[in-house]
């Protein structure tokens, strides 16, 4: 099996070509960092863009929500979808404007969504799409009951096509520009959580557990890994 997704004219990066990935383990890695990815596909009146929540496992991502809700419905009745997931690291602050860009970390995937039917395998995605979120809380929190399982509409989607672009490096302005007596730099952007919040109806006496303490070290760590840049001039042109 292949280490690399194939390139083809969907997934193939035609700017900043040198900033490109299709590295599976790249791909998952940025994939298992984000928290929402945004799905696109056609509808009648024409192309949508949705924020979704979502989990990785293995070579397939998992969406859900309400299974009478619009976007179940339309995700069930498309043949092919891509979503995208960008992770927002720092600003890149130029002698221009013209070459300031953002630091980021980006994928892009394309692939077949499925509506799963199967009371198992719907848990495990609802599992896997929890533990993204919140890593250790499925086991903390009470069981689904039947009925909810069943209200819940959980789409899979086998990644058949995949890119990503990483690039880290200071601002690349002209050559004449670095004699402007101007700042130039990084300016990092990090995700962290803050402190937790009571629910006004928790009972006393009862404590955060350690799985929930822990979390604002893994959001801390969603950011810490090697980061790109790409000119926001070229944000969305792949």
């Amino acid at each position: 099996m292949s280490n690399q997704y194939k390139i083809k004219k969907s997934n193939k990066v035609r700017q900043l070509k040198k900033k490109a990935s299709y590295d599976k383990k790249i791909v998952h890695r940025i994939l298992d960092a984000g928290l929402v990815a945004h799905v696109g596909f056609n509808q009648e009146d024409g192309p949508v863009v949705v924020p979704m929540l979502y989990g990785r496992a293995k070579n397939e991502i998992y969406l859900h929500g309400a299974r009478k809700a619009r976007i179940i419905r339309l995700l069930e009745d498309t043949n092919r979808i891509s979503l995208n997931v960008t992770l927002l690291d720092g600003i890149v602050l130029a002698r221009s404007t013209f070459n300031s860009s953002m630091h980021y970390r980006s994928v892009t995937v394309f692939g077949k969504p499925e509506l799963i039917e199967d009371h198992q395998e719907k848990l495990m995605a609802m599992r896997v799409i929890s533990e993204n979120t919140a890593p250790g809380r499925w086991d903390e929190v009470r069981d689904s009951h039947i009925n909810e399982v069943k209200m819940t509409g959980v789409i899979k989607v086998k990644i058949e096509e995949a890119s990503a672009k990483i690039s880290t490096g200071d601002p690349d302005d002209q050559p004449e520009d670095y004699d402007i007596p101007i700042w130039a730099g990084i300016l990092p952007i990090t995700m962290k959580t803050g402190e937790l919040q009571n629910d006004k109806k928790l009972k006393r006496g009862i404590k955060p557990s350690k799985t929930l303490n822990s979390l604002q070290i893994k959001y801390f760590r969603r950011t810490s890994a090697p980061t790109p840049i790409i000119s926001f001039l070229y944000l969305t042109l792949r």
